[in-house]
Order: structure tokens, then sequence, then C-alpha cells
């Protein structure tokens, strides 16, 4: 019963509530989430911010696996005196909603890749807008994506580097971010890969992540079970453990990281694979017999279409 009013609730806010007239605060306290409507916005208001403004662009590479140097639009002497390498694959990491720069997945998935194999990371930082309340950055989500959409095209005229080498990775909120990049290049982005795209109010955003965004979009869903798109956006989309409880985690907070830390250990190991399903029903009933696919890893030529349950373990590389 509680399950059903928080869908009703949730679907009211989406289509009811005008996205200018209130902000969804999200707080975690001691390991629960808690919803406040709390915080009025109008969307007309914002302050008109550059992308030197929103984005933060920090390169990692083998040459600098732990010391960024910073990347700016429309500054050629950052790229070109940069360890920036044209000839290699290019991942750019976005974190979610109340994440920065720090937020613990980066130096993760920052790791993984370089530590398997020879990459320009680039950590996009858009705190500016996602440390603030959750509807002023929804709204502000077009424009950080597309901002980065035109920082890739920025660096293709500098460097050469090809569309087709790049991987774009978000988290949460983060995942609709390098989704509106991708759609900034025409979805001719090589891979998109979404960890646990968040809502609620995005199940109907005409600015959520979508298939159309890449030439291969993967989607990881590990904590459906309250507040995230669940339903399936991408070209592959993959639900360990049913796509709602993780082992090992009791909170909300925990079946949602879950989702990077998964995509981490697969770029280390790619050892977790999926089966076929063939509906979301099939993944709830654990009945899925369809064919094998790999979730994850750090393939920039990787392509794939369909619905895969898997199970995992509780601890890495799970």
């Amino acid at each position: 019963m509680y399950a059903f009013y928080f869908i009703l609730f949730t679907v009211y806010v989406a289509v009811a509530i005008p996205a200018n007239l209130l902000s969804l605060q999200r707080i975690y306290e001691n390991d629960k989430l808690h919803f406040n409507l709390d915080e009025s916005v109008n969307a007309n208001s914002f302050k008109e911010m550059d992308a030197k403004d929103t984005n933060r662009y920090l390169l990692f590479t083998r040459w600098n696996p732990t010391s960024s140097q910073v990347l700016v639009m429309g500054d050629v002497d950052t790229i070109t005196s940069s360890n920036f390498n044209p000839n290699i694959p290019t991942v750019v990491v976005a974190h979610g909603w109340l994440g920065n720069q720090n937020t613990n997945m980066n130096p993760v998935i920052r790791n993984a890749f370089l530590e398997n194999g020879d990459y320009n990371v680039i950590i996009l930082d858009w705190s500016r807008v996602s440390m603030g309340g959750y509807f002023s950055a929804i709204a502000e989500i077009p424009k950080v994506g597309q901002n980065l959409g035109q920082f890739l095209s920025f660096l293709n005229k500098v460097t050469g580097v090809s569309f087709d080498s790049m991987h774009l990775v978000g988290f949460s909120l983060g995942s609709h971010v390098v989704g509106n990049a991708g759609r900034e290049q025409n979805g001719r982005i090589a891979r998109v890969t979404g960890l646990d795209p968040i809502s609620p109010i995005w199940y109907f955003n005409k600015n959520r992540l979508n298939k159309n965004d890449g030439i291969y979009v993967e989607v990881i869903h590990t904590n459906g079970g309250d507040s995230r798109v669940n339903m399936a956006i991408g070209d592959a989309d993959f639900y360990p453990n049913g796509g709602s409880s993780q082992p090992g985690c009791s909170s909300t907070v925990c079946n949602h990281n879950r989702s990077w830390e998964l995509f981490a250990a697969t770029v280390t190991y790619n050892h977790l694979v999926g089966r076929e399903c063939l509906s979301i029903e099939e993944i709830s009933s654990n009945t899925c017999q369809g064919k094998l696919f790999e979730m994850g890893n750090g393939n920039i030529n990787k392509r794939g279409s369909g619905l895969y349950r898997l199970e995992t373990g509780s601890i890495y590389p799970f």
C-alpha cells in the first residue's frame, strides 16, 4: 500500500506540479531517504552561466593518474599543453546530484580505466549546478549537457580526436547530463553509459537519457525499488539482481551507488554477464532464458541490445 501511494505521489509531482514552483530536496539521514518539497524556484530567474561557470573538466592520464590537468573550453593552450592524446579512447565521467569532482565514484572509475588501459579520463565537475535544489538542477541539465557536447567539439577541433573514440559515463542525474551531451553531438558519440538514472519526474521528461544519445547506449539499473527510472531506456538495459535491492545493501543509497561500483569492477574484470529477458516481468521473476551479454566494461566498440538480468555478489568485485 505504501508503495502504491509513493508511486501515486511521484506521478502527481511529475505531471501536476510545474517544475518552476517547487524544488524536491532529497535528504539522506541514517541511511533513509526523505523527500522535502520546500524550495520555491522560478526557472526563469536562474543566473545565466556559460560553460566555464557551470562545467569544469579535469584530465587524468597514465602520465598524471592522480593529479588533474584542467582543460578549459575556448583556451587552446590548456589542451595542447596537457597530456591529452587524441589517438587513445577518451572517457568522460559525470557525477550525480549533490556530487562534485571529489565524489567517491570519480577516483574509483578513473583508476579502473587507467589501470587497465591507455585512456584520457576527463572528470566533469558540474557542482555549481548539482549542489543546488533538485528541480533547479533538473532545469539546468540540458545546458550542462550541451556545454559538455560543445566542449567535446572543441576537443575535436583542437586535437582531431574522433567522436567514435569517446565514451560518456554518467551516474544518477549525471546520466541525463551525458545523454544531453550525446544529443548535442547528434548521437555520434561511440558509447554512452547511464548508471542508475535518477527520478522522480524523469519518466516523461524529454531531456532524459535515451538510446538515440549515442551509437551504443547502455544503462545499469540497481535501485528501481523507489524513485529511479527502472524502465528500459537504452539499447541494452541491465538489471543486476533484478534491478532493485542489491546484495549486502540495507539502504537505498547503497543500492544506488552499487551501479557505479559494479561498472568500475567490470572495467577491470569484464566478468559480469547478463541473461537476456523478454520483459520486465521476466526480470522480476528471474525467469530469463535468452542469450548472454557482458555488462559494463570499457570496450569503446561494444554493441548490443535487449533487457538483461544477472546475479552478483555482495562485495568487490561482486
